[in-house]
């Protein structure tokens, strides 16, 4: 670590803490040539797949696009917030625990799903008519009698 000071390139720790929640690491640093005292945070640096859209197209994983697709899907429904950025942050671990560099754009409608099946039914369905285009009112039907029957065989 350079010395914010002198520029100097070898510093010492002299105390570390955890802060954040220990989600950072605070440390407290003296320069070894001007004897300066600076402080740092280190936090772990966790990259998020790039996704791979149906047509090809590549982009970086989005959570505000997440964030707002959930919120669509759940408008008007009795689910709190810190259920829904639970669920967030959940796939976005789900995401990083898969420890590739790309993910498909179906995989990740599937943990949205998944996702929205545990929070709200009726979520699950709204999600499901728009991300599986659903065509017709049969299309609707079939999703809720997996749905149901997904919900009596775990009951």
């Amino acid at each position: 670590m350079h010395c914010p000071f002198c520029a100097a390139d070898d510093t010492k720790v002299i105390d570390s803490r955890l802060v954040a929640e220990g989600d950072q690491v605070r440390r407290r640093r003296e320069c070894l040539s001007c004897k300066e005292r600076f402080t740092t945070y280190e936090v772990a640096e966790l990259v998020m797949p790039r996704v791979i859209k149906q047509n090809g197209d590549r982009e970086p994983f989005d959570e505000n696009k997440l964030r707002a697709g959930f919120q669509r899907a759940l408008e008007k429904r009795p689910v709190s917030l810190e259920d829904i950025e639970a669920a967030i942050n959940q796939i976005k671990h789900d995401l990083r625990a898969t420890g590739e560099r790309e993910v498909g754009s179906r995989v990740l409608g599937e943990l949205v799903m998944d996702s929205l099946k545990q929070l709200d039914q009726v979520a699950y369905v709204r999600f499901a008519s728009v991300y599986r285009s659903f065509q017709d009112i049969a299309e609707f039907r079939d999703a809720i009698e997996r749905l149901e029957s997904d919900s009596a065989s775990s009951a």
